[in-house]
Protein backbone atom coordinates (compact mmCIF):
# COMPACT_ATOMS: atom_id res chain seq x y z
CA UNK A 1 0.00 0.00 0.00
CA UNK A 2 1.15 2.99 -1.02
CA UNK A 3 2.67 5.75 1.49
CA UNK A 4 0.77 8.39 2.90
CA UNK A 5 2.39 11.98 2.29
CA UNK A 6 1.34 13.08 5.41
CA UNK A 7 0.09 12.70 8.70
CA UNK A 8 -2.31 14.05 11.24
CA UNK A 9 -1.13 16.12 13.66
CA UNK A 10 -1.90 19.01 16.26
CA UNK A 11 -0.48 22.34 17.56
CA UNK A 12 -0.17 22.61 21.30
CA UNK A 13 0.06 26.25 22.00
CA UNK A 14 -4.00 26.67 22.45
CA UNK A 15 -4.09 23.58 24.49
CA UNK A 16 -1.73 24.73 27.41
CA UNK A 17 -4.24 24.02 29.93
CA UNK A 18 -3.57 20.48 29.87
CA UNK A 19 -0.62 18.86 31.05
CA UNK A 20 2.07 17.19 28.04
CA UNK A 21 0.58 13.83 29.01
CA UNK A 22 -2.93 15.10 28.94
CA UNK A 23 -2.68 17.12 25.77
CA UNK A 24 -1.05 14.01 24.13
CA UNK A 25 -3.95 11.60 25.51
CA UNK A 26 -6.19 14.06 23.84
CA UNK A 27 -4.92 14.34 20.51
CA UNK A 28 -4.30 10.21 20.55
CA UNK A 29 -7.57 10.00 20.92
CA UNK A 30 -8.44 12.67 18.02
CA UNK A 31 -6.98 10.67 15.66
CA UNK A 32 -3.86 12.13 15.85
CA UNK A 33 -0.35 10.44 14.51
CA UNK A 34 1.15 13.64 16.15
CA UNK A 35 1.40 16.92 18.26
CA UNK A 36 3.61 19.95 17.86
CA UNK A 37 3.66 20.67 22.19
CA UNK A 38 4.30 24.03 22.90
CA UNK A 39 6.83 25.18 25.00
CA UNK A 40 5.24 25.74 28.00
CA UNK A 41 4.28 22.18 27.84
CA UNK A 42 7.85 20.97 28.32
CA UNK A 43 8.10 22.78 31.35
CA UNK A 44 9.08 21.04 34.68
CA UNK A 45 7.01 23.38 36.89
CA UNK A 46 10.04 24.85 38.28
CA UNK A 47 10.80 27.34 35.91
CA UNK A 48 13.18 24.79 34.53
CA UNK A 49 12.72 22.14 31.27
CA UNK A 50 12.05 18.85 31.40
CA UNK A 51 14.99 16.22 30.53
CA UNK A 52 14.74 15.14 27.00
CA UNK A 53 14.59 11.57 27.95
CA UNK A 54 11.27 12.22 29.93
CA UNK A 55 9.68 13.80 26.60
CA UNK A 56 10.51 11.45 24.70
CA UNK A 57 9.33 8.32 26.95
CA UNK A 58 5.94 10.14 27.03
CA UNK A 59 5.29 10.32 23.60
CA UNK A 60 6.77 6.86 22.77
CA UNK A 61 4.43 5.54 25.00
CA UNK A 62 1.78 6.82 23.67
CA UNK A 63 3.22 5.89 20.33
CA UNK A 64 3.35 9.62 19.47
CA UNK A 65 5.81 11.43 16.97
CA UNK A 66 7.38 14.66 17.92
CA UNK A 67 6.64 16.90 14.93
CA UNK A 68 7.93 19.91 16.40
CA UNK A 69 7.80 22.90 19.60
CA UNK A 70 5.86 25.68 19.28
CA UNK A 71 7.52 28.73 20.17
CA UNK A 72 5.99 31.06 19.09
CA UNK A 73 5.25 33.53 22.16
CA UNK A 74 8.66 33.73 23.87
CA UNK A 75 9.94 34.38 19.92
CA UNK A 76 7.38 37.16 20.11
CA UNK A 77 7.94 38.51 23.32
CA UNK A 78 11.97 38.65 22.14
CA UNK A 79 11.43 40.76 19.33
CA UNK A 80 8.58 43.20 20.70
CA UNK A 81 9.36 43.91 24.24
CA UNK A 82 11.64 46.91 23.10
CA UNK A 83 8.73 48.41 22.58
CA UNK A 84 7.15 48.30 25.68
CA UNK A 85 4.24 46.58 24.23
CA UNK A 86 1.94 44.89 27.21
CA UNK A 87 0.44 42.56 24.50
CA UNK A 88 2.61 40.06 25.35
CA UNK A 89 2.30 39.86 28.92
CA UNK A 90 0.41 37.00 29.26
CA UNK A 91 3.24 34.66 28.34
CA UNK A 92 5.56 36.20 30.62
CA UNK A 93 6.32 34.60 33.77
CA UNK A 94 5.11 37.03 36.82
CA UNK A 95 9.04 37.14 38.28
CA UNK A 96 10.31 38.28 34.55
CA UNK A 97 7.32 40.35 34.16
CA UNK A 98 8.79 42.79 36.78
CA UNK A 99 12.24 43.40 34.97
CA UNK A 100 12.96 46.17 32.24
CA UNK A 101 12.35 45.12 29.14
CA UNK A 102 15.93 45.20 27.84
CA UNK A 103 16.09 42.48 30.88
CA UNK A 104 13.08 40.69 29.41
CA UNK A 105 14.57 40.76 26.14
CA UNK A 106 17.84 39.55 27.58
CA UNK A 107 15.85 36.67 29.87
CA UNK A 108 13.87 35.46 26.62
CA UNK A 109 17.04 35.10 24.50
CA UNK A 110 18.62 32.78 27.36
CA UNK A 111 15.09 30.84 27.38
CA UNK A 112 15.26 30.47 23.50
CA UNK A 113 19.04 29.20 23.56
CA UNK A 114 18.37 26.58 25.92
CA UNK A 115 15.05 25.68 24.14
CA UNK A 116 17.17 25.00 20.88
CA UNK A 117 19.35 22.68 22.53
CA UNK A 118 16.33 20.78 24.33
CA UNK A 119 15.57 20.60 21.09
CA UNK A 120 18.37 19.29 19.28
CA UNK A 121 18.43 16.53 21.88
CA UNK A 122 15.10 15.44 20.92
CA UNK A 123 15.89 15.41 17.15
CA UNK A 124 13.79 18.43 16.23
CA UNK A 125 14.35 20.29 13.89
CA UNK A 126 11.86 22.46 12.38
CA UNK A 127 10.39 25.13 15.28
CA UNK A 128 7.54 26.61 14.36
CA UNK A 129 7.94 30.45 15.44
CA UNK A 130 7.26 34.00 14.75
CA UNK A 131 9.37 36.84 15.06
CA UNK A 132 8.06 39.79 17.15
CA UNK A 133 7.55 43.72 16.18
CA UNK A 134 11.59 44.17 15.12
CA UNK A 135 10.27 47.12 12.46
CA UNK A 136 8.07 49.06 15.38
CA UNK A 137 4.26 49.19 15.44
CA UNK A 138 3.99 51.45 13.16
CA UNK A 139 5.23 49.66 10.08
CA UNK A 140 3.56 46.54 11.32
CA UNK A 141 0.25 48.25 10.98
CA UNK A 142 1.38 48.35 6.34
CA UNK A 143 -0.96 51.64 6.93
CA UNK A 144 0.35 53.24 3.11
CA UNK A 145 0.74 56.56 4.39
CA UNK A 146 4.42 56.80 4.01
CA UNK A 147 5.62 58.55 7.14
CA UNK A 148 8.42 56.37 8.26
CA UNK A 149 10.98 58.44 7.24
CA UNK A 150 11.61 62.39 7.50
CA UNK A 151 13.54 65.06 9.71
CA UNK A 152 14.28 63.90 13.43
CA UNK A 153 14.73 66.27 16.32
CA UNK A 154 18.16 66.88 15.77
CA UNK A 155 18.36 68.28 12.66
CA UNK A 156 19.60 64.91 10.65
CA UNK A 157 16.82 62.24 8.94
CA UNK A 158 15.29 59.24 10.31
CA UNK A 159 14.40 56.05 8.13
CA UNK A 160 12.14 53.37 10.21
CA UNK A 161 12.53 50.85 7.83
CA UNK A 162 16.73 50.75 7.99
CA UNK A 163 16.49 51.29 11.53
CA UNK A 164 14.03 48.04 11.48
CA UNK A 165 16.39 46.45 9.38
CA UNK A 166 19.28 46.95 11.81
CA UNK A 167 17.36 46.53 14.69
CA UNK A 168 16.00 42.66 13.09
CA UNK A 169 19.69 41.92 12.35
CA UNK A 170 21.50 42.52 15.68
CA UNK A 171 18.61 41.25 17.94
CA UNK A 172 18.40 37.73 16.12
CA UNK A 173 21.68 37.25 15.35
CA UNK A 174 22.96 35.13 18.73
CA UNK A 175 19.17 33.40 18.17
CA UNK A 176 20.34 32.39 14.64
CA UNK A 177 24.02 31.68 14.86
CA UNK A 178 22.81 28.89 17.85
CA UNK A 179 19.90 27.98 15.54
CA UNK A 180 22.65 27.45 12.70
CA UNK A 181 24.90 25.42 15.16
CA UNK A 182 22.86 22.73 15.91
CA UNK A 183 21.13 22.25 12.28
CA UNK A 184 17.56 23.92 13.30
CA UNK A 185 15.14 25.62 11.24
CA UNK A 186 13.35 28.74 12.64
CA UNK A 187 10.15 28.65 10.90
CA UNK A 188 8.71 31.88 11.57
CA UNK A 189 4.60 32.08 10.66
CA UNK A 190 4.11 34.94 8.43
CA UNK A 191 1.44 37.29 10.32
CA UNK A 192 0.19 40.54 10.97
CA UNK A 193 2.14 42.26 14.06
CA UNK A 194 5.07 40.43 13.51
CA UNK A 195 8.46 40.76 11.47
CA UNK A 196 7.23 39.77 8.31
CA UNK A 197 3.67 39.98 7.69
CA UNK A 198 3.65 39.26 4.17
CA UNK A 199 6.25 37.35 1.56
CA UNK A 200 8.16 40.09 0.62
CA UNK A 201 8.67 41.23 3.90
CA UNK A 202 9.96 37.79 4.80
CA UNK A 203 12.16 37.49 1.97
CA UNK A 204 13.44 41.20 3.14
CA UNK A 205 14.64 39.16 6.29
CA UNK A 206 16.27 36.61 4.42
CA UNK A 207 18.17 39.40 2.52
CA UNK A 208 19.21 41.71 5.16
CA UNK A 209 20.64 38.55 6.99
CA UNK A 210 22.55 37.30 3.53
CA UNK A 211 20.45 34.52 3.28
CA UNK A 212 20.50 32.79 6.56
CA UNK A 213 19.30 29.23 6.03
CA UNK A 214 17.79 29.37 9.48
CA UNK A 215 15.22 31.97 8.50
CA UNK A 216 12.64 29.34 7.23
CA UNK A 217 8.76 29.24 7.55
CA UNK A 218 5.97 27.91 8.93
CA UNK A 219 2.79 27.98 6.24
CA UNK A 220 -0.38 28.80 7.74
CA UNK A 221 -3.04 30.08 5.05
CA UNK A 222 -5.07 31.25 7.39
CA UNK A 223 -3.36 34.66 8.01
CA UNK A 224 -3.45 35.85 4.49
CA UNK A 225 -6.74 38.02 4.50
CA UNK A 226 -5.77 41.22 3.10
CA UNK A 227 -5.02 41.34 -0.49
CA UNK A 228 -1.93 38.55 -0.61
CA UNK A 229 -3.61 35.14 -1.39
CA UNK A 230 -2.17 32.34 0.23
CA UNK A 231 -1.09 30.30 -3.13
CA UNK A 232 0.84 33.45 -4.25
CA UNK A 233 2.36 34.19 -0.54
CA UNK A 234 3.78 30.32 -0.48
CA UNK A 235 5.14 30.21 -3.76
CA UNK A 236 7.54 33.20 -3.07
CA UNK A 237 8.45 31.33 -0.62
CA UNK A 238 8.02 27.75 -0.99
CA UNK A 239 11.78 26.68 -0.75
CA UNK A 240 11.94 27.88 2.99
CA UNK A 241 8.45 26.11 3.93
CA UNK A 242 9.83 23.88 6.56
CA UNK A 243 6.77 23.61 8.59
CA UNK A 244 3.07 23.71 8.28
CA UNK A 245 0.00 24.96 10.16
CA UNK A 246 -3.67 23.65 8.49
CA UNK A 247 -6.19 26.11 9.43
CA UNK A 248 -9.57 27.67 8.48
CA UNK A 249 -10.99 31.35 8.21
CA UNK A 250 -13.86 33.35 6.85
CA UNK A 251 -14.02 37.07 6.17
CA UNK A 252 -17.24 38.38 6.14
CA UNK A 253 -18.40 40.57 3.84
CA UNK A 254 -19.06 44.64 4.53
CA UNK A 255 -16.91 44.29 8.15
CA UNK A 256 -14.15 46.39 8.41
CA UNK A 257 -11.04 43.93 8.87
CA UNK A 258 -9.14 46.82 11.06
CA UNK A 259 -10.88 47.48 14.01
CA UNK A 260 -11.21 47.93 17.93
CA UNK A 261 -13.31 44.48 18.48
CA UNK A 262 -12.26 41.97 20.72
CA UNK A 263 -14.96 39.86 21.02
CA UNK A 264 -13.92 37.16 17.84
CA UNK A 265 -17.66 37.22 17.08
CA UNK A 266 -18.22 40.36 16.13
CA UNK A 267 -15.12 40.16 14.14
CA UNK A 268 -14.54 40.52 10.40
CA UNK A 269 -11.67 37.67 10.31
CA UNK A 270 -12.81 34.50 12.35
CA UNK A 271 -11.24 31.34 12.27
CA UNK A 272 -13.30 28.40 11.71
CA UNK A 273 -13.32 24.51 11.64
CA UNK A 274 -11.53 22.73 8.44
CA UNK A 275 -13.87 22.06 6.41
CA UNK A 276 -16.58 25.17 6.23
CA UNK A 277 -13.70 28.03 6.33
CA UNK A 278 -12.95 30.23 2.86
CA UNK A 279 -10.08 28.12 2.07
CA UNK A 280 -9.96 24.90 -0.43
CA UNK A 281 -7.75 22.64 2.21
CA UNK A 282 -7.50 20.43 -0.35
CA UNK A 283 -5.77 22.79 -2.69
CA UNK A 284 -3.25 24.06 -0.19
CA UNK A 285 -1.99 20.92 0.65
CA UNK A 286 -1.35 20.22 -3.21
CA UNK A 287 0.85 23.47 -2.97
CA UNK A 288 3.06 22.27 0.07
CA UNK A 289 3.53 19.41 -2.02
CA UNK A 290 4.56 21.17 -4.75
CA UNK A 291 6.90 23.47 -3.32
CA UNK A 292 8.69 20.62 -1.60
CA UNK A 293 7.63 20.94 2.09
CA UNK A 294 7.20 16.78 2.45
CA UNK A 295 10.26 16.04 0.59
CA UNK A 296 12.00 18.52 2.44
CA UNK A 297 10.67 17.98 6.43
CA UNK A 298 11.08 14.03 5.57
CA UNK A 299 15.30 14.44 4.50
CA UNK A 300 15.69 16.53 7.88
CA UNK A 301 14.20 13.87 10.22
CA UNK A 302 14.40 11.05 8.26
CA UNK A 303 10.81 10.00 8.68
CA UNK A 304 8.16 8.51 6.03
CA UNK A 305 5.64 11.39 6.20
CA UNK A 306 5.18 15.33 7.02
CA UNK A 307 2.85 16.36 10.09
CA UNK A 308 0.13 18.65 9.05
CA UNK A 309 -0.78 20.03 11.75
CA UNK A 310 -3.97 21.35 13.12
CA UNK A 311 -4.69 24.26 14.70
CA UNK A 312 -8.07 24.54 14.27
CA UNK A 313 -10.14 27.43 16.13
CA UNK A 314 -13.65 29.00 16.34
CA UNK A 315 -14.88 31.79 17.52
CA UNK A 316 -18.33 29.69 18.49
CA UNK A 317 -17.11 26.22 18.45
CA UNK A 318 -16.09 24.85 21.82
CA UNK A 319 -12.14 24.51 21.44
CA UNK A 320 -11.62 20.85 22.37
CA UNK A 321 -14.55 19.86 20.09
CA UNK A 322 -13.29 21.98 17.23
CA UNK A 323 -9.64 20.74 17.29
CA UNK A 324 -10.32 17.06 17.58
CA UNK A 325 -12.75 17.72 14.37
CA UNK A 326 -9.80 19.35 12.64
CA UNK A 327 -7.68 16.17 13.34
CA UNK A 328 -10.23 13.85 12.09
CA UNK A 329 -10.86 15.90 8.64
CA UNK A 330 -7.13 16.15 7.86
CA UNK A 331 -6.71 12.09 8.39
CA UNK A 332 -9.70 11.51 6.23
CA UNK A 333 -9.60 14.44 3.64
CA UNK A 334 -5.33 15.63 3.35
CA UNK A 335 -3.86 12.42 4.33
CA UNK A 336 -3.10 10.40 0.70
CA UNK A 337 -0.76 9.23 -1.21
CA UNK A 338 1.71 11.33 -3.42
CA UNK A 339 1.21 11.23 -7.06
CA UNK A 340 4.98 8.81 -8.31
CA UNK A 341 4.34 10.44 -11.64
CA UNK A 342 1.98 11.75 -14.67
CA UNK A 343 -1.75 10.24 -14.61
CA UNK A 344 -0.99 10.22 -18.56
CA UNK A 345 1.52 7.57 -18.19
CA UNK A 346 -0.89 4.74 -18.31
CA UNK A 347 -2.86 5.45 -21.35
CA UNK A 348 -2.72 3.81 -24.33
CA UNK A 349 -0.78 0.68 -22.52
Amino acid sequence: MPQNAYHPSIEGAQHGAKSLEAFLDYAKAAGAEGAQPSNYMLGDGKGGMRKAKDIKSVFESRDMKLDGISAHCPFWVHTSIWTGTKAGNPFIAPDVLKLSPEKIEAWHEKYLLKLMDLAAELGVKSMPMFWGVAFGWELATGYPWGFWAGPDAKGGKFDLLAEGQARFVKKTAKLRAHANKLGIYLCHEIHPGTAASTADDFNMLVSICDGDKTLAVNADPSHCWEGEDWETRFLKVGSRIYAAHVKNFVVRSGFPLRTMEGSWPKRAMQFTDLGTGDLNMQRYVELLLHVGYQDRYCKLHKTASAPLVVEAESAHQELDHCSANGIRYVKGNLCWPAAGGSFEEGMGA
